[in-house]
């Protein structure tokens, strides 16, 4: 369908290049459509942009379920979590999160409620595995422990313009969080992972 098209098109180029550079001209150039053929699908930019948020949020969750379904513990599970995010945007330049902040506060504010419940959902999920696994603390307070790091994740993706360094803190993020959740058999996991980077 012509409409997914687009859709898929303008999603890759918005992730590659930012979402405040690509034109409409660029999207049907590259499509080699007429800008019209856009325009009877999406009435404006603002439209685009948001519906192809909603497909990488689509494809975000379908990944996380797809890895939740693998036979993981808690700790690989974050660790493969944090290499699918990074194969997903590894030709993004700058931070997506950040330029929609800068440019499309309004487009960024519709989107992050659906952002922060899907992350709380990963989250609480894996905190509640890793205890049932022995690699995290019983007794956590799990629902601060959610706030907290996304809390991190988020300040992160806001406040840093290149995906690279995004990414590099988001891994020393993960590190923070796992050590203040876990046992010793979770550091001796965690030890395991770290000693892998996640390129």
């Amino acid at each position: 369908m012509m409409k997914d098209k687009i859709i898929n098109k303008a999603k890759e180029m918005f992730l590659r290049l930012g979402f405040k550079s690509i034109t409409m001209d660029d999207i049907a150039c590259e499509m080699c459509i007429s800008k019209k053929t856009i325009y009877k699908y999406f009435s404006n930019k603002d439209i685009l942009i948001e519906e192809s948020i909603q497909a990488v949020h689509k494809e975000i969750r379908a990944t996380l379920n797809k890895i939740a379904e693998e036979n993981f513990n808690a700790i690989e599970e974050n660790f493969e979590v944090k290499r699918m995010f990074r194969e997903m945007f590894k030709s993004a330049e700058s931070s997506p999160i950040y330029q929609l902040k800068k440019h499309y506060p309004e487009i960024y504010d519709k989107v992050l409620s659906m952002q922060v419940s899907v992350c709380e959902d990963c989250f609480r999920q894996n905190i509640t595995k890793g205890i049932r696994e022995g690699l995290y603390r019983e007794n956590l307070d799990i629902d601060n422990y959610v706030k907290f790091y996304y809390t991190l994740i988020f300040n992160i993706n806001e406040n840093t313009m290149l995906e690279k360094d995004a990414h590099e803190l988001e891994v020393k993020a993960l590190e923070y969080h796992i050590r203040a959740m876990a046992t010793l058999a979770g550091i001796i996991e965690l030890e395991k992972h770290l000693k892998n980077p996640i390129i």
